[in-house]
């Protein structure tokens, strides 16, 4: 139970200043010589702080208590303050708190999904809004694919990276999908050329879990492309489709 006062507090306290408070808060969690979210090291322009996981999602469910009767909107305008906060941490508690809010991630237009976006500059933080918000939001068709092509033909590698991730909740079932085939090797098909690490890997990752709803699809894949595949791609899709297992 929170006191009255803490209540008093936050019923006076605009957008901005609870953004700051929900920052103090994992302040005081943090320890920088840990990894970020259990993540190894990576490079980033926004600060990071060395919150893990469990910790993260403590201090989002003190504060969806402390916020519980938030509209939507003021969770959204919430969620984008976050992101825009320059701190690595706060962005991805912008993405899970997005995702535990299935009503406000509804709630969220083509605006708003591309301003949520607009500091992707690592992997860790690519993969997170493209498997909670952008990826979720295509499968449900509230993003159209002309935006997913149009982050596959950035010039900026992680929106490129970006787009392929954006498959993975069409095809992985703990995030609801189902699979889709022809959407996945749609995108990998246009991603072949790219030898980018980043995107190598995101086809990698793409062709594996379609693998897991759609075994014989990846295999006709593997079979018709496999001369323009990266070679990191056919040896980890192919040791999956032969032992279910990414590495053999």
């Amino acid at each position: 139970m929170f006191s009255i006062f803490i209540v008093r507090k936050i019923a006076t306290m605009n957008i901005s200043e609870i953004v700051d408070s929900m920052y103090e808060d994992l302040l005081k969690v943090s320890a920088f010589r840990h990894n970020t979210l259990g993540v190894p090291g990576f490079h980033t322009s926004m600060k990071r702080l060395g919150v893990n996981a469990t910790q993260l999602r403590s201090v989002i469910s003190e504060w969806n208590k402390i916020l519980h009767d938030f509209t939507t909107e003021q969770w959204i305008e919430l969620c984008i303050q976050l992101t825009q906060h320059g701190v690595f941490e706060c962005q991805i508690m912008a993405y899970e708190i997005l995702w535990t809010h299935k009503k406000v991630l509804k709630g969220l237009d083509h605006k708003q999904i591309l301003i949520l976006g607009e500091r992707l500059d690592n992997w860790a933080s690519t993969d997170a809004f493209g498997v909670m918000i952008a990826g979720w939001h295509w499968r449900e068709g509230t993003l159209p694919e002309s935006q997913i092509l149009a982050w596959l033909n950035s010039n900026e590698r992680w929106y490129r990276r970006l787009a392929v991730v954006c498959t993975v909740p069409l095809n992985i079932r703990s995030r609801g999908g189902s699979g889709d085939p022809k959407r996945t090797l749609m995108i990998c098909r246009k991603a072949l050329a790219d030898r980018d690490d980043m995107v190598v890997k995101a086809v990698s990752w793409a062709l594996r879990e379609l693998s897991k709803t759609d075994k014989k699809a990846v295999e006709n894949f593997m079979d018709e492309y496999r001369e323009q595949l990266h070679p990191r791609v056919r040896r980890e899709v192919t040791v999956k489709l032969l032992t279910g297992r990414k590495n053999g």
